[in-house]
């Protein structure tokens, strides 16, 4: 409807291409649907693309079921996978999902994949954070006092001779 607001305005093609976020094939052939039938021949062009086979109830009623967690659907951990979510919205909705389309409901969902955080059930933060400020330093190897310089310290080598005699010559040595 946009773009047949701006056809009605004497804009052209590639002015519709710009503001519509279209290829130019697109614009070119609203534009002739537009110069047959009108604003209503553009009007009744309806959805693109596949129905989604979900509706906005089922959405509510699955993103309800995952808030509730796996363990509350009988899984033995508390981590959800694609494989998981699928058999979950088969047994709300009824409806069947590959496990690899699934995260593509979620992102419409505003869910984001996120890695869980790897850590043992024993950790103990106050054993761990005196470890790392009292026996971490003590073990950790320092360069000694005087000891021998690393090799970014040494110089270059000399300049004085040639880096290669010339063409089938060995290198640094002069020519006689």
């Amino acid at each position: 409807m946009a773009a047949a607001a701006l056809f009605e305005k004497g804009k052209k093609q590639a002015d519709v291409v710009r503001a519509c976020h279209v290829t130019r094939q697109t614009a070119s052939r609203w534009y002739g649907v537009w110069e047959k039938q009108g604003r209503a021949g553009l009007h009744a062009a309806g959805r693109a693309g596949r129905k989604p086979r979900l509706n906005a109830r089922q959405v509510a009623a699955v993103e309800a079921a995952l808030l509730r967690g796996p363990t509350a659907h009988g899984y033995a951990t508390e981590l959800w996978t694609l494989p998981r979510i699928a058999q979950v919205i088969q047994r709300v909705c009824g409806v069947r999902y590959h496990p690899g389309h699934v995260w593509r409901l979620l992102g419409q969902m505003g869910w984001s994949c996120q890695k869980p955080v790897r850590r043992a059930k024993e950790r103990n933060e106050t054993v761990i954070r005196h470890w790392v400020q009292h026996d971490w330093p003590r073990i950790k190897k320092k360069p000694g006092p005087g000891g021998r310089p690393s090799s970014s310290s040494t110089s270059r080598g000399s300049r004085s001779v040639p880096a290669s005699g010339g063409p089938g010559r060995p290198k640094g040595r002069r020519p006689s």
